[in-house]
């Protein structure tokens, strides 16, 4: 009969709270800190004027009209030209800031009504600090 202790080993446990944790917090980190940039550009051929707008606002509110007369807010097309669906757009992405600039960039061959109804509905939702772009005489494409 064999009376020594056995000398048995804990079993090795491996915690890994902390690595999720500070993983975690690299992925917070990373999110805050990435700048989101718009991929999706409509290109317009801006009207010339002799005074253009020369600051650029990163605060400002854009609408795009291409030359076929469609709206884009921030990029994405509406999914109709009404003036309906462009009130509830500006709405959705304004979140009741009226104050702040809407600058409008429509081609140049753009129906001269598309941009007037752009303005009447940004008109009857409040803003007033309306803009549209512009290009210098012989500067090309805006």
């Amino acid at each position: 009969m064999n009376l020594k202790p056995v000398d048995r080993k804990p079993p090795v446990e491996v915690n890994l709270t902390s690595l999720i944790d500070v993983v975690f917090l690299l992925l917070i980190f990373f999110m805050i800190t990435t700048t989101f940039q718009q991929q999706t550009r409509v290109e317009v051929d801006l009207p010339e004027a002799s005074e253009s707008e020369q600051r650029q606002n990163t605060d400002v509110l854009e609408i795009v009209i291409n030359q076929q007369g469609q709206y884009f807010i921030r990029g994405s097309a509406l999914v109709n030209n009404t003036p309906e669906t462009l009130k509830k757009a500006l709405e959705k992405v304004a979140e009741g800031n009226y104050k702040q600039p809407l600058r409008i960039r429509a081609d140049a061959r753009t129906p001269h009504q598309a941009v007037v109804t752009a303005m009447d509905v940004a008109g009857s939702l409040g803003f007033v600090n309306l803009r549209i772009a512009t290009t210098r005489p012989g500067s090309g494409k805006g």
